[in-house]
């Protein structure tokens, strides 16, 4: 197998944090950012600002940081910092406490700008698990606590990021050989791989659909989707993680099958999982969805929100992948639909909530609104995010320029999907019946579909 030789006693490291907007997974914007180069001894460089976002800070985040909208007004934006990111951390492996988060924010952010920026990136969360087993919290506040690391300005940038330099360097003080802080280092590039897994890789390509991985003698051992099935599987041979170091050794083929809609994709991913059952993809005995929005009714008679662990014995409005998703995706329902942050448990006060100062609530939350009034709001979202007994053909990306797609849903039941060719328009929903590859429908097909249209923009989508 190839190697790179890294020599960490020359390497320098940008150590940074970010502080987002919050909001929708790849939606967020930064609001500040701290770097700190460091060349294993000492800071040589440092760059901290706060960045205008252009969009607004999620409310619970004003909170958590102490950064407002207004603070950012006059703040620089993100493609005039972007060369100086570029430029203090060239030739740097990114270090963060929970890199994979802040490094995809950066390539986002550089994304937009038609960027693709790329560095090795090291977690300290997965270096403290190796180096420093048994701590009872790996966040980044109780674990420097608990290491005796003083820590200033906790939920800011700068703040954040020194912490995260002292701790890196205690880490680096404890790997004597170098050895693990070598395998942690992250590249999404493709040297360092065997022969065999580059000239898999090669074979692949960039666009998306679902992959499969098997041994020798067929065998599935692993089901992904990815947007860019070559650069996904990439990553599956060059981590370091216990999963991918076992699908590194037991690969002897990857297939796929490009879907061009990402919605197709997470569609096919579940539903094969569990038909197959390849032994390193994780279970699906447990909903891929843990957190859900149930509907209640309080003392008053309101009609409330309630994000909680999904119960499959209840009946959800939405569910969400992550708790912080949820807690996101409620933030925004309250916002949208005019609703009250008290009501559904997302601000914990005896009187109003914050909103009503604002003019952002119309007064339920101290029985000024109605509930009849109030509850129409809710029922309103209720029917915009539910497609029981609703007939809709999705329409979104196919596999080419000259295909689109189509996902069925037929009496609030999903049916399955159809690819078709441009030259043809899908008005006739017998013919499209006729061409429908048929999938189950199940409450993880459902709740795919709903946040999925949530967060996507479809091409259209039609009723009949």
């Amino acid at each position: 197998m190839w190697a790179i030789i890294i020599n960490l006693n020359q390497n320098l490291y940008a150590i940074l944090d970010i502080e987002t907007t919050g909001g929708q997974y790849n939606e967020e914007g930064i609001t500040e950012i701290a770097i700190y180069k460091f060349d294993g001894h000492e800071i040589v460089d440092q760059f901290i600002s706060l960045v205008n976002p252009e969009k607004t800070i999620q409310p619970f985040v004003v909170k958590l940081t102490g950064i407002n909208n207004a603070m950012l007004h006059s703040a620089p934006k993100f493609y005039e910092v972007a060369k100086r990111i570029i430029e203090i951390t060239e030739d740097c492996v990114i270090v963060a406490h929970n890199a994979q988060f802040d490094y995809r924010i950066l390539r986002t952010e550089f994304s937009r700008l038609g960027y693709d920026f790329q560095r090795k990136n090291l977690c300290t969360v997965e270096l403290s698990k190796k180096l420093i087993p048994e701590q009872p919290s790996y966040s980044l506040g109780k674990l420097v606590r608990a290491l005796g690391i003083p820590m200033a300005d906790r939920h800011r940038a700068s703040g954040d990021a020194l912490a995260t330099v002292k701790l890196f360097k205690m880490l680096l003080a404890k790997d004597l050989e170098k050895e693990i802080v070598k395998s942690f280092i992250k590249t999404e590039v493709e040297k360092g791989l065997a022969p065999k897994l580059l000239d898999i890789v090669s074979g692949l390509p960039s666009t998306t659909g679902i992959y499969y991985v098997h041994k020798e003698n067929g065998d599935l051992i692993y089901i992904g989707k990815s947007r860019n099935i070559k650069k996904r599987v990439n990553q599956h041979f060059t981590n370091g993680s216990t999963k991918s170091k076992k699908i590194q050794l037991e690969v002897f083929d990857v297939t796929y099958e490009e879907t061009g809609s990402e919605l197709i994709a997470l569609l096919k991913e579940a539903e094969e999982i569990k038909v197959n059952k390849p032994k390193y993809n994780r279970s699906l005995k447990k909903t891929i969805f843990p957190w859900s929005l149930y509907l209640e009714k309080d003392t008053e008679g309101y009609l409330s929100l309630k994000m909680q662990k999904t119960d499959a014995r209840k009946k959800e409005l939405a569910s969400f992948a992550s708790h912080a998703e949820a807690q996101s995706a409620l933030f925004k329902i309250t916002d949208n639909y005019r609703l009250c942050q008290k009501i559904n448990s997302l601000e914990a006060v005896k009187t109003h909530c914050f909103p009503f100062e604002l003019n952002q609530c119309n007064g339920a939350c101290i029985g000024k609104e109605s509930p009849e009034e109030y509850n129409r709001r809710v029922e309103d979202f209720f029917e915009n995010n539910e497609y029981q007994n609703q007939n809709m053909i999705i329409i979104d990306r196919g596999r080419n320029i000259q295909e689109r797609s189509a996902v069925l849903i037929e009496n609030g039941t999903f049916k399955g999907y159809a690819f078709f060719d441009l030259n043809y328009q899908v008005n006739n929903i017998e013919i499209l019946k006729n061409i429908i590859i048929p999938m189950d429908s199940n409450r993880d097909s459902k709740n795919i579909i709903l946040s999925y249209l949530r967060k996507k923009k479809v091409f259209k989508t039609l009723s009949f």
